[in-house]
């Protein structure tokens, strides 16, 4: 039986797998052209795509997402059921938000950081930065839909 620890990186590691797979898809080509611009074999790519992910590390997976360029934001949570990896575009490249001096420091702080740490330490320092990445987003998301009511209850 998993440990709850356990079953939360298994989760994050079909995310982050099923997100290398969709920017794969959208690469387009065959398997070995795509294996070959993320710098891993074309039968690991294919354990990525068909979801056979449970030999691969999830610092494996995060390396080929971060070659590709896949902007990922990793999530935790309380429980497995609530770690996640999704989707992150960079802030303003769909218009939808501008880069905030707070991220700017706390991207600063992680590079700073993890020039000082081992590779675990790493891992850890990036997915919580991450879960507070979400956090922030969520407390924007809760801020816009407040001053959204604000304005109708206004009008």
């Amino acid at each position: 039986m998993q440990t709850p620890e356990e079953a939360t990186v298994e989760a994050l590691r079909r995310d982050v797998a099923l997100q290398v797979a969709r920017f794969a898809a959208r690469l387009g080509g065959t398997q070995m052209a795509v294996a070959k611009r993320l710098g891993i074999p074309q039968p690991t790519l294919s354990k990525i795509i068909n979801g056979h992910v449970a030999d691969l590390s999830l610092e494996l997976l995060i390396r080929v997402a971060v070659r590709g360029g896949v902007p990922l934001a990793l999530q935790t949570g309380h429980g497995p059921e609530e770690a996640g990896a999704f989707f992150a575009p960079e802030p303003g490249a769909d218009g939808r938000g501008l880069p905030s001096k707070l991220a700017d420091q706390a991207r600063e702080s992680l590079l700073q950081s993890e020039r000082r740490l081992t590779p675990s330490q790493r891992l850890e320092a990036f997915l919580e930065h991450n879960q507070l990445l979400a956090a922030l987003r969520q407390a924007g998301r809760a801020a816009k839909a407040e001053r959204a009511r604000t304005v109708r209850r206004d009008a």
